[in-house]
């Protein structure tokens, strides 16, 4: 059976649309940490697990797989996480006031960061914003809400990311409003929208049903650090 290009997102980016943000060392490749810890391994064989944790000099990994990644020589696994790798078949469309979303530029830099840092929507570094396309709400000049994109795993298949609101701000259907207008995006360029989200987030995987995302299947987050 051929695999799905999504059951390894990391490796499909990074080996295709977005091997521009690779640092490789034989048979591993992770992201440049500036837009985060990704990385990925060819496969589990002695070669690639070398290249894998000589890779943890730049810092903690982060591996998107099918089930967990076991530990390389040299190296630990510091957290696993249960995900739900989701896709949007028949993307919810805007709706009125979702194009008061902003697309959010170098002058946001600092509030981008300071919201995703303070809510946690996954791994943000200093590059992540130039990642695609990042839209924003404000009120009077403060960002609510974000929400953007990151892995192009293989043609066709664009991911949603960095979801974030401000604490004070929910529960005012700001996240649907972005998700709507991230998804405008990538349908307009005949990309099918797809997402992650811890198993344990069930309001979140509401929300995302809600906007046309079924679960397409179950992935494990593996960290790994130097021993």
């Amino acid at each position: 059976m051929t695999p799905h290009p999504l059951d390894r997102p990391v490796w499909g980016a990074l080996t295709g649309r977005q091997a521009d943000l690779a640092i490789a060392t034989g048979d591993a490749l992770r992201l440049d940490p500036g837009f985060g810890p990704f990385a990925a391994a060819r496969d589990r064989g002695a070669p690639a697990q070398a290249a894998l944790a000589a890779l943890l000099d730049h810092g903690e990994a982060w591996l998107v797989e099918t089930e967990e990644w076991p530990a390389p020589p040299g190296a630990r696994v510091a957290r696993v996480a249960a995900l739900v790798q989701m896709v949007a078949d028949d993307p919810a469309p805007m709706q009125p006031g979702d194009e008061e979303a902003v697309l959010l530029g170098d002058a946001d830099a600092a509030s981008m960061t300071a919201l995703a840092l303070a809510t946690e929507p996954g791994p943000w570094g200093d590059k992540t914003r130039h990642y695609g396309q990042f839209y924003g709400l404000f009120d009077q000049g403060r960002l609510m809400a974000m929400a953007g994109e990151r892995m192009r795993p293989a043609p066709g298949f664009d991911e949603v990311s960095g979801v974030c609101t401000w604490p004070e701000f929910q529960g005012q259907g700001l996240a649907a409003r972005l998700i709507r207008r991230v998804m405008a995006g990538m349908t307009e360029r005949g990309a099918t929208p797809f997402l992650h989200s811890y198993a344990g987030n069930a309001h979140a995987i509401r929300l995302y049903e809600k906007l046309g995302f079924r679960v397409r299947r179950e992935m494990v987050a593996t960290v790994l650090v130097r021993a």
